[in-house]
């Protein structure tokens, strides 16, 4: 860990929260790391909040494959990204100057809208309608047709994001040491006349997953990628594949993803 020494706090800004992190700043700088000011200058991002934030923290820095993200929990926010708690923040910094570290690759989603512009998500997208009327989209694998999907949307989550919206709607956990990526239903209809899979379906790193949207008044859906919302017009096609990119995160020892879930849901 010596060639990394600069670190960027990322948080919601607040006078309660200042105070309780200036006794963090103060240990972090006599262990021997510069706090910097810009994220651009930074090898070592710290998030301060919930997974909400984290996420956050990633996409401001534009997933940056040049520098190791930690995640700190402030009280009783969500933390399956979050190995760390602020009223524990020894633990952190022991971690971050230990040189043994434990580092944990997350991959990172790619998505290209109309073949032109691409985003990335690290926990989950979901394709929704924009208006009050059921979206209807047809499904590619490989470039073959798969299905024609009729309901509320669809989500395409991470192993990590599996555990979010996408479990919310039945779909499985996966375990993120597959390189994967998951799709679920929202509110499909199915009956005589429509019909889709109806369950959830998982895609290997190979994969590459393809959504036309059917022009019929829902030309530009709304769609999310991991906490932001995205509204674009004249959405036509919405191809998704696993990046190459990878987010590196801290953690601590003998802290695996299954013991975050049981901790979090059992």
């Amino acid at each position: 860990m010596n060639n990394r020494k600069n670190v960027f706090f990322y948080y919601a800004k607040s006078d309660e929260l200042e105070e309780k992190l200036s006794p963090v700043f103060e240990h972090v700088e006599k262990s021997g790391f510069s706090i910097v000011k810009e994220a651009k200058d930074a090898n070592i991002v710290v998030s301060v909040g919930g997974d909400g934030e984290f996420l956050q923290a990633v996409r401001h820095t534009e997933f940056s494959q040049d520098c190791l993200y930690v995640g700190m929990t402030k009280e009783d926010e969500a933390g399956l990204y979050c190995d760390f708690q602020l009223d524990r923040y020894v633990d952190m910094i022991h971690a971050m100057k230990d040189e043994a570290i434990e580092v944990r690759r997350f991959p990172v989603v790619d998505v290209t809208i109309n073949g032109e512009s691409t985003f990335h998500f690290l926990n989950e997208a979901t394709i929704r309608s924009a208006i009050i009327k059921t979206i209807v989209m047809d499904v590619y694998i490989d470039e073959a047709h798969f299905e024609r999907f009729r309901g509320d949307g669809l989500i395409v989550a991470t192993p990590t994001g599996s555990t979010g919206y996408n479990k919310s709607t039945t779909g499985a956990v996966i375990d993120p040491k597959i390189p994967c990526f998951q799709v679920s239903e929202l509110a499909s209809i199915n009956n005589n006349r429509y019909r889709t899979l109806g369950s959830s379906f998982i895609l290997n790193q190979d994969r590459t997953l393809r959504i036309e949207v059917i022009q019929d008044g829902n030309d530009y859906p709304i769609i999310g990628l991991d906490n932001e919302a995205y509204s674009i017009r004249n959405i036509k096609s919405i191809t998704i594949k696993l990046s190459d990119k990878r987010i590196k995160t801290v953690k601590l020892k003998n802290n695996s993803f299954w013991d975050r879930v049981k901790r979090t849901f059992l």
